[in-house]
């Protein structure tokens, strides 16, 4: 399962796939500066399990199954 945000820079990689190119200058800073549109979608993510979804998952996964364990297991790229 992809996020909306990962669909986006999958799009992105096949349009412009210059952009991704870390042996660039201009591949580097794309990337650092738009990184952090991962780590805000992460931390939605997580977030948003912890504070609604836990109850549901819980009966499945265990107590000690939190946001950052859910987003591992569906949302890491890899």
């Amino acid at each position: 399962m992809k996020t909306a945000i990962q669909e986006l820079f999958s799009q992105l990689e096949i349009e412009h796939p210059n952009l991704f190119n870390t042996n660039t200058l201009e591949g580097r800073k794309f990337i650092n500066d738009y990184y952090k549109f991962f780590e805000l979608e992460k931390q939605q993510i997580e977030t948003a399990y912890n504070n609604g979804w836990r109850d549901k998952e819980n009966k499945t996964k265990g107590n000690n199954y939190f946001g950052d364990n859910y987003y591992n297991d569906n949302f890491k790229l890899i």
